[in-house]
């Protein structure tokens, strides 16, 4: 197998990298390797605990990329055993256990979504159950033997729940072995994970010279921050943007961010060049640029990553009309007016509203009319009484529209 110049495979590779560690060994054994014609074998796990990638995990999906476009075998560890255990990193509290179920039905679908990224004809698609759960009793003590307590503690995510005097239960403590025994038993040559991660890869590195093997290179990656531009996007605190989401709510979302934050956006999720990206933000600051539509071209790249071209135009071109003009969308529900808003007299607005989903009750839809914050057919709604009229009510609260078939 012929690989390009080492160097070039340094440089390509650094791009977006939080460390390296070590950038010295990295480069003997690409020297190495490459005189066997030998990949190296690149791995990071992920525990499925939610049933659904987002663009979080895709900074790490994206630089393996990079090293299956330079010829290296990529494994995606699913780590189905470990996610029994629960990462404590950055936990203050211990993760109540998963199920082996709920573990499995979200590996299924973790296996479906990360060929969005990875070129599947060179992807290894492993689970760590395959060499964690034969392991005896006498193995696991072996494991253990290999860490001490004093080292575990070194990290803050156990340390600070010590001073803190917050429970650690002892299952906790195995995850960074169990993480290091996953990188002895597939021959890691390089580990990757968020900078989080650094502490467990560290004891991989640890656990494969106790076993004899050559240590494993560390390449951690930058976590991308979510939508509200402070927590790193998780799922739990619904700042996430999911692979899986329809286009025209990924497009919305990457709307959502902050000016500042697009241009991290821009370096994690996309292939352009830093240099690129500082005269971006040039342009934008010195007012040659609108950031709108600079953050409306990163919303189009990222749903078309996932997606399709046209799809990414489409939710473009919907949230112009939706969001920035405060046109109809074109999708919108028709439904039929229910029989209970309607009387001789006309028809109840507030008691429509929270029938058809449009108020979550008739008190709140009153408070909304009289507030100014509904309009039917182009005009606001003033009144809880209407006369019948027409064929069709387009009726719009805030970003919500229904269309509202009138039948007398």
């Amino acid at each position: 197998m012929h690989f390009p110049p080492v160097e070039q495979q340094i440089n390509y590779l650094k791009k977006g990298l939080a460390e390296l560690i070590r950038e010295d060994e990295l480069r003997e054994r690409l020297i190495t390797y490459g005189k066997q014609g030998r990949p190296l074998r690149v791995k990071a796990g992920f525990d499925p605990t939610a049933p659904d990638l987002h663009l979080g995990h895709t900074v790490l999906l994206r630089k393996m990329k990079h090293f299956q476009d330079l010829g290296h075998t990529v494994i995606f560890l699913i780590g189905d055993m470990t996610g029994l255990i629960g990462d404590p990193t950055g936990r203050n509290i211990t993760r109540p256990p998963m199920t082996t179920e709920e573990i499995q039905r979200n590996a299924e679908t973790y296996k479906a979504q990360v060929f969005k990224i990875l070129d599947s004809e060179k992807t290894e698609i492993r689970f760590n159950s395959d060499w964690l759960r034969p392991l005896t009793f006498e193995n696991v003590i072996r494991l253990c033997s290999k860490c001490t307590l004093a080292r575990l503690l070194e990290h803050d995510y156990f340390g600070q729940r010590v001073e803190d005097g917050v429970p650690i239960s002892v299952h906790e403590l195995l995850y960074p072995l169990a993480q290091g025994f996953d990188s002895f038993a597939l021959e890691c040559d390089v580990e990757m994970g968020g900078t989080d991660q650094k502490f467990n890869l560290l004891v991989g590195r640890e656990i494969q010279r106790d076993y004899g093997q050559q240590p494993q290179i560390i390449a951690t990656t930058p976590l991308l921050e979510g939508l509200d531009g402070i927590e790193k996007m998780s799922k739990s605190k619904g700042n996430y943007i999911g692979i899986t989401e329809p286009p025209k709510i990924m497009f919305r979302k990457v709307m959502q961010i902050s000016d500042d934050l697009m241009y991290r956006y821009y370096e994690l999720l996309t292939d352009m060049q830093m240099d690129a990206i500082a005269e971006l933000r040039d342009d934008v600051a010195a007012g040659r640029k609108d950031p709108m539509e600079v953050k409306m071209a990163l919303g189009t790249q990222i749903v078309a990553n996932f997606n399709s071209a046209g799809d990414a135009d489409s939710a473009r071109e919907a949230f112009t009309r939706e969001v920035r003009q405060g046109l109809e969308p074109a999708d919108t529900e028709t439904v039929d007016l229910p029989a209970s808003a309607s009387s001789e007299k006309g028809i109840r607005v507030d008691k429509l509203m929270a029938l058809i989903g449009l108020a979550p009750s008739v008190t709140d839809a009153t408070r909304k009319i009289k507030a100014g914050a509904v309009e039917i057919n182009g005009h606001i709604q003033k009144d809880l009484l209407m006369a019948h009229g027409g064929e069709v009510l387009v009726i719009r609260v805030g970003k919500q529209w229904k269309r509202v078939s009138v039948r007398t």
